[in-house]
């Protein structure tokens, strides 16, 4: 099926291209989305008188896009889930958590402009791509942790599997000094009662 499009679309053309997609890509996605219209002669007419108001519009989103991409880059984000001990998440966090993060710290972001290379479901620092305009996009970082302490210490650097050995360590070092403590006790009990 032959589409004129009337917006740029990620890897299949430019604005006022004309197309082949398949049927199905058309109807479901792009004529719903009026991002492009059936390459008939009428519509391909029409889209020539209506191509300078599209440019305009799609100049005017693009800068809209990238003012809000410059103050959105590189922000970080906390979405508090429940985990393991190993860090392991009880389900994953979706581009509608990310959205909804990006809305508590004041910025409009759509969950389809959220974009996850793959689901998140370890606790740590994760970059998220969100597409602000066809060719507009910026990354975020998501704070994925069990509370607002724990996502301090990841903001830091340190991530939960240092923090676990950490504490481990610091367990171990605690009991093998009280066994030392035990230990020196029992051998002055034993030198005392030795030399009565």
């Amino acid at each position: 099926m032959q589409v004129i499009l009337l917006e740029r679309v990620a890897k299949l053309g430019q604005m006022g291209e004309v197309v082949d997609v398949k049927a199905g890509y058309a109807r479901n996605y792009l004529l719903p989305q009026k991002k492009a219209l059936t390459a008939s002669k009428a519509n391909i007419a029409a889209f020539e008188v209506q191509k300078a108001q599209l440019e305009a519009r799609n100049l005017e989103t693009k800068k809209e896009a990238a003012a809000l991409a410059e103050k959105l880059d590189g922000q970080q984000f906390v979405v508090i889930r429940a985990a393991s001990d190993a860090g392991s998440l009880y389900g994953s966090v979706t581009t509608r958590d990310a959205a909804d993060a990006a809305a508590e710290a004041g910025f409009s972001v759509d969950r389809k402009q959220v974009v996850l290379t793959a689901p998140i479901k370890e606790l740590g620092l994760h970059d998220v791509h969100v597409v602000l305009h066809p060719e507009v996009q910026a990354t975020v970082q998501l704070n994925v942790a069990r509370s607002v302490e724990e996502a301090e210490l990841q903001a830091s650097g340190k991530s939960i599997q240092e923090l676990a050995a950490e504490e481990e360590a610091a367990a171990e070092f605690e009991v093998s000094q009280l066994f030392d403590d035990l230990g020196s006790a029992a051998s002055d009990d034993d030198e005392e009662t030795a030399s009565e």
